[in-house]
């Protein structure tokens, strides 16, 4: 997945999956949005990470099935290198 924190709109873009253009919304918490391709989740922005990033995540996880901790590690990479795109590799948890 791609994430990007634009310091200056204090916001970070998560790219769940490469699309165009998406064509609906979803606000799932006051600070992030889903953007959807069909009822499939494609990129959530999150607004004011500086309030804190797990919160909005695990709404946006919760309501899409989406791993938290995968969407946390996306947001943490991005506030760490702000101003440009970081790609965080997920791999599929295996059974326990």
């Amino acid at each position: 997945m791609r994430a990007d924190y634009d310091s200056q709109a204090n916001a970070i873009s998560i790219e769940l999956a490469p699309v165009e253009e998406a064509a609906g919304a979803d606000q799932v918490h006051p600070r992030a949005v889903v953007a959807l391709l069909g009822d499939l989740p494609v990129e959530l922005q999150l607004l004011y990470p500086d309030l804190g990033i797990d919160e909005p995540l695990r709404a946006v996880a919760r309501r899409y099935a989406l791993d938290p901790e995968a969407l946390i590690a996306a947001a943490a990479a991005a506030l760490a290198a702000p101003n440009r795109a970081v790609t965080v590799d997920v791999a599929v948890r295996s059974a326990a």
